[in-house]
């Protein structure tokens, strides 16, 4: 049977070349995973009509989810957290609520994902690394501050034109960048920005967690379809329970 642990659905930006790269990775032995593609028009990736990209993947989430669906995975993921930094709290949770009940499948967000991992490891203020622009990410710092969690340092990667053309080294400086003493753990958002080959050599250098949206996801995912199997050589959150 494919999937004998678990089946895993991840709902896809179009043009992003760095989701399923990571979840093959890191996926455990007897977990199938399934992609779908979200809609949207315009360049993928591109720092320019990033917003208007964001609210097209909503206006036309519900035939891509139905799709993906149908090979009955445990959960699905929507592997964009900017679209939860745009729909806010009370958007996101209403968006989830009516993708359940139309599949009657668990679904979840790359962000909430990212707020449940953060409340396991006991995180209340970290530092924030976006590729975005400023403005997507204010709305992220804003959407982590409604969750209840201090942001004591962010920004974003300069001179990006296009997240699908950043590199994991990129990854490494920003999170170099924005860490900061009082900072708990740092979280580096977006999906397409590559992350997970150097989440463990962050947390050897900073001494402390560092999360990203793609660790996170693969690791509320697992736990929420009842795989807990530690992940071992991509930082602490893969390894905790």
């Amino acid at each position: 049977m494919i999937g004998w642990r678990a089946r895993l659905g991840f709902l896809v930006p179009p043009g992003n070349p760095t989701v399923e790269t990571e979840m093959i990775a890191l996926a455990p032995q007897g977990v199938a995973l399934h992609f779908h593609r979200l809609t949207a028009r315009g360049t993928g990736g591109s720092l320019d009509g990033q917003t208007e990209r964001n609210r097209m993947m909503v206006d036309n989430i519900d035939g891509s989810i139905e799709l993906l669906a149908m090979v009955e995975p445990d959960v699905i993921v929507v592997a964009h957290t900017a679209t939860s930094y745009q729909l806010g709290r009370r958007g996101e949770a209403e968006l989830l609520a009516r993708l359940e009940r139309s599949t009657g499948r668990r679904v979840v967000t790359a962000f909430g994902s990212v707020v449940r991992a953060l409340e396991r490891l006991g995180i209340r203020n970290l530092a924030l690394g976006t590729p975005y622009s400023a403005e997507v990410t204010l709305q992220g710092k804003s959407q982590l501050e409604a969750h209840g969690l201090k942001v004591v340092k962010f920004d974003n990667l300069k001179g990006v034109k296009n997240i699908y053309d950043t590199t994991a080294e990129d990854a490494y400086r920003l999170a170099r960048s924005v860490d900061a003493e009082e900072a708990e753990a740092v979280f580096l958002s977006g999906t397409g920005m590559p992350t997970i080959t150097v989440l463990e050599t962050l947390e050897q250098d900073l001494g402390k967690p560092v999360i990203s949206s793609a660790c996170a996801m693969m690791w509320h995912a697992l736990r929420a379809a009842g795989v807990g199997q530690p992940i071992a050589g991509y930082g602490r959150l893969l390894m905790t329970s």
